[in-house]
């Protein structure tokens, strides 16, 4: 009907429609506030008979005012959820994380009142009358179950979410699963960034943990898991309480820091929203890696410490189905470099693995290369000590 009415062209309706029309089918160019499209359309034709079509070039032009557009934008936020996920979204904060907005939900009254998320929700007001949930997964999650009416209104425009929590305890353990679930639900695209006990916490904790990560592994596309204990391969005897966890909520910076540079940021490769969720939907296990250098081999050095995180349970590509490659340097930037990084990426993965590459030119990254890689399908742990057991199968 657009179409048929050329008039209707300047609303921002009919922009959107043609956006996303040429976005799979034709060419777009784009200068300032003025998109071409040029499609190659079939058309009847009076010449020949009835049901034969032929090839036509239609084009045509549209202007927009810039904010017309915003509503493209793919939609990024992080939910922190119970105590361990409210300290990691104020630590996102406080390094002015860009591209992403942020939520926090806790059955601890006190414990929210210090976050510094725009958006906050006290979950389960009749359930646990902001007290807590005392180390009680079904308490966190019949918390949940009673806000989640609240939650989805806030989280349901969005395209992707990071869940994060701390497992263990009853607000994490009990409410990560139920808000994952209903975000997946709705095709919103949901990524699980959660952290495992000490040993030193005991065995009880340890457990309830472990079954609070069997319950969100089958409520998100994607998850990343963090295991306190491997703190301890970084830190030395002077490390402190406070630097120990600022480590950890560091893999749910890096893993949406990734996200929004893949994305945001414009490329001389671009990667798009398509692209993430083609590599990250219903992927299970991932890893999520950012590596920073200079100087000589900068780019490989960047690439090595991008896949080989020794906070998480990964120390190679092994396994992964699914990986995205995302290269930034300054005008400095050779093309040596970026495959120097993408070949030794390549070399640590399997070969059947769909490989999507990005490289973008950041004024401000001049002497230095940041290389992002997100890899999914991989096996946790768990998986792998089954699989190399004989005898035994998955499903035992």
């Amino acid at each position: 009907s657009h179409t048929r009415d050329p008039s209707r062209w300047t609303t921002k309706n009919s922009i959107e429609m043609l956006i996303r029309l040429a976005s799979r089918a034709c060419g777009v160019s784009q200068t300032s506030n003025r998109v071409h499209f040029s499609c190659s359309v079939k058309v009847p034709s009076r010449k020949i008979s009835y049901g034969a079509a032929r090839k036509q070039q239609r084009s045509f032009s549209t202007d927009y005012a810039d904010d017309d557009l915003d509503g493209f934008k793919p939609k990024i936020a992080v939910c922190g959820i119970g105590g361990a996920g409210g300290n990691a979204v104020n630590q996102m904060i406080q390094q002015h994380l860009e591209g992403v907005d942020f939520m926090v939900c806790n059955t601890d009254y006190q414990a929210l009142s210090q976050s510094l998320a725009p958006n906050r929700i006290y979950l389960g007001k009749k359930t646990t009358r902001g007290l807590g949930a005392g180390a009680r997964p079904d308490l966190g999650g019949a918390a949940a179950e009673e806000s989640l009416d609240q939650i989805m209104e806030i989280l349901s425009p969005y395209n992707m979410v990071f869940v994060a929590a701390g497992l263990g305890g009853g607000t994490g353990t009990g409410a990560a699963p139920i808000i994952a679930r209903a975000l997946k639900k709705q095709g919103i695209l949901t990524v699980a960034v959660v952290t495992k006990p000490f040993n030193f916490e005991g065995g009880a904790r340890r457990k309830i943990a472990a079954h609070g990560l069997k319950e969100l592994r089958g409520a998100v596309d994607t998850m990343l898991v963090v295991p306190n204990q491997n703190l301890f391969r970084t830190a030395n005897e002077k490390t402190t309480m406070l630097d120990a966890f600022q480590m950890a909520d560091s893999v749910l910076y890096q893993g949406v820091r990734t996200i929004t540079d893949l994305i945001v940021m414009p490329g001389l490769i671009n990667l798009d929203f398509g692209d993430v969720r083609t590599i990250m939907s219903e992927s299970g296990m991932a890893l999520m890696g950012m590596g920073e250098a200079e100087g000589a081999d900068r780019s490989q050095k960047a690439a090595q410490t991008a896949i080989n995180n020794p906070l998480l349970d990964y120390s190679s590509l092994k396994g992964a189905k699914g990986i995205i490659i995302n290269i930034t340097g300054g005008n400095d930037l050779t093309l040596v470099e970026v495959d120097a990084a993408a070949q030794y990426i390549r070399a640590e993965a399997p070969q059947h693995a769909n490989i999507i590459f990005g490289a973008q030119v950041d004024d401000s990254m001049n002497n230095r290369v940041r290389v992002s890689v997100v890899a999914t399908g991989l096996e946790s742990p768990e998986d792998e000590a089954v699989a190399q057991t004989p005898g035994k199968s998955r499903r035992d």
